[in-house]
């Protein structure tokens, strides 16, 4: 097999094979050359993954591999000025292996793409060269942890080794209420949150696979987990509530008051107690989605200013409290770019995060603004999961394409991939790893990657599925929302069957026939699923959550066809529909559990179970 045939997320940006190969031998020596204490922890993660592929023992040695016969492969850190930042070069000759950098950054992503090349050789490597670096300078994602899964320190662990392997490098958690403030104990009780000591454990692992953890909390917008409590009740725009734009009323509170001085004050005792947490220099404050801003105790500013004034001169002072702990703010770009009249007033030192998550976003036209001010931002593209249950694949790829593009086009310097929670979080992790890989790729260089067979580069790097079976599944089960004769934005018709009630009018377009045709594709899809061969430690816990994920998509269709056919008030209908809600809903929560913590179960629950009461008692 030639270098070019193996299969490398991301692929890299130039590949030449050579003549023959390079012989793997026994107590052969990984040569280090360069400041030890940089090179020797990446040269370990190489004899690590020597010994995991291929099963054989080599040594670690520092100094001049001249005329050596044991050394087998060379590890060189040093200044080169043609080895752009993160880039490497490697030369795999008959005689041993060459792995240049010029930062430490560099040569760990030289040697993830070592341990990539051998998983798919036994014995021997090909010979060639790889010339690689990337095309932003920040890869990242954001994990969503508020709503409602806090995942468990060892899951965050495990998903970090991988995303290190696919050369990310900023890692963030999306954080509305769930690190445990100590003075703030009755908003975070029931979501068992990340403490302090969780984030300087994930902060230090992350740190030592060259991924920066960046802090995250929202701080203006969807804070109704606060606002909805007595104690911080005064400090909301709209104490008792609002309509939301796109209809329908909140009961609950949702924005902070930005005339109140008292929300700064807040704000500013969040950031002093998160912040010393992280070594990131980096913040992310979030303030999106201020849909309620100007309805309540703000309306007559909002009305003597502009809204936008209002939001812009609350968004000053959160930067004037994040430049006191030497931070950097990050921002999501939603309202600021409602006003662009006022992106000029900007601080030129924040970074705005230009998100969306349908693949034809405008990130052309966003970007273009954004670059014209002088403002640095990042594209902020989506895995498409989220309010899915198994993803929505053809949107997602083309998303994430679409954000890589028109990002290098108007000079992002970053590009974050962001899985979202919304509405119970209902979707399993590996439903998200298509869009965590495709993005890396992406992001990494997008002219070797725009057409990559994610398949295949799921099935080698991700499953490492040998029976070729997971590549596929959950590329087509992700396109199983386009059958069903209706589509959506930011969600998948699949998803409401399921979590809306059918008291609400199903489209037109969806029909009896649309119905069965999508559960015939449904099974189809995922009837190869107990052949997969997968060498992963979590192989039979992704099999069980496809497994439930098909359950749910399955009922939910169930559930429809029920009411397109006029039979959901039947008792043998309801009754069977019920069997079938107590077997997802014991699944979800075991499955739950074995990810993540306890907390914000009862929430994702709430409305399985709301739907198991209705088959029971006889509404629908």
């Amino acid at each position: 097999m030639n270098l070019s045939e193996l299969v490398l997320l991301p692929t890299p940006r130039r590949m030449r094979d050579g003549q023959g190969t390079l012989p793997l031998r026994h107590n052969a020596r990984i040569v280090c050359q360069g400041e030890p204490q940089a090179v020797f922890p990446i040269a370990a993660r190489l004899q690590e993954a020597v010994w995991e592929t291929q099963g054989i023992q080599w040594n670690l040695w520092v100094g001049s591999a001249e005329g050596d016969p044991l050394a087998q492969v060379i590890l060189t850190l040093e200044a080169d000025a043609s080895i752009p930042a993160q880039g490497y070069h490697l030369r795999i000759t008959p005689e041993h292996a060459h792995l240049t950098a010029g930062d430490a950054a560099g040569l760990f992503y030289g040697v993830m793409t070592l341990r990539q090349i051998l998983r798919q050789c036994a014995g021997e490597l090909p010979c060639g060269e790889i010339d690689d670096h990337p095309d932003f300078p920040s890869r990242g994602v954001m994990l969503d942890i508020s709503r409602d899964k806090v995942p468990t320190l060892e899951t965050l662990f495990a998903l970090v080794d991988e995303l290190a392997e696919w050369k990310i490098n900023h890692l963030e958690l999306y954080t509305e209420h769930t690190f445990a403030y100590r003075q703030h104990r009755e908003v975070w009780a029931q979501a068992s949150p990340m403490t302090g000591e969780d984030i300087l454990r994930l902060d230090a692992y992350c740190r030592q696979r060259f991924i920066e953890l960046v802090p995250n909390q929202n701080s203006f917008g969807h804070m109704h987990r606060w606002l909805k409590l007595p104690r911080y009740r005064h400090l909301a725009e709209c104490p008792d509530g609002f309509d939301w734009p796109w209809g329908g009323h909140s009961d609950e509170p949702f924005s902070l008051d930005p005339t109140n001085p008292e929300s700064l004050q807040f704000i500013a005792g969040l950031y002093e107690e998160l912040l010393p947490h992280f070594s990131s220099c980096k913040f992310n404050v979030g303030c999106d989605e201020t849909f309620d801003l100007g309805l309540g105790k703000s309306k007559g500013e909002c009305e003597r200013k502009g809204k936008g004034r209002v939001y812009l001169e609350f968004l000053l002072k959160i930067y004037d409290l994040v430049k006191r702990h030497g931070r950097t703010m990050h921002f999501w770009g939603d309202i600021i770019m409602e006003h662009p009249e006022l992106v000029p007033e900007l601080p030129k030192d924040v970074v705005a995060l230009e998100w969306g998550y349908e693949a034809e976003h405008p990130f052309d036209a966003h970007g273009a603004k954004f670059a014209a001010s002088g403002i640095p931002f990042f594209v902020c593209p989506g895995t498409s999961s989220w309010n899915t249950i198994v993803g929505r694949t053809d949107n997602c790829l083309g998303n994430l394409r679409n954000a890589a593009e028109n990002g290098l086009k108007h000079g992002a310097i970053g590009y974050l991939i962001t899985d979202w929670g919304d509405n119970g979080h209902w979707q399993y992790l590996p439903v998200s790893y298509l869009g965590f890989t495709a993005g890396a790729a992406y992001s990494w260089c997008y002219e070797t990657n725009r057409d990559l067979n994610i398949m295949r580069a799921l099935d080698t790097h991700v499953f490492r599925d040998d029976a070729e079976v997971m590549g596929r599944l959950v590329y087509d089960l992700g396109n199983a929302y386009q059958k069903i004769g209706h589509l959506v934005g930011n969600a998948s018709v699949l998803f409401h069957f399921v979590h809306s009630s059918l008291t609400q009018p199903i489209p037109e377009s969806v029909t009896e026939q649309t119905i069965r045709a999508t559960m015939e594709y449904i099974r189809a899809v995922t009837e190869p699923l107990p052949r997969a061969r997968m060498d992963r430690t979590d192989a039979s816990l992704i099999v069980d959550e496809f497994a439930n994920a098909v359950r749910m998509l399955l009922h939910g269709c169930r559930r429809a066809l029920a009411v397109r056919t006029g039979i959901i008030n039947t008792g043998s209908e309801r009754h069977a529909l019920a069997t079938e809600m107590r077997e997802i809903l014991g699944e979800h929560r075991r499955l739950w559990v074995a990810r993540n913590r306890e907390g914000g179960l009862q929430d994702s629950t709430r409305v399985l179970e709301q739907r198991l009461a209705h088959y029971e008692g006889g509404v629908t």
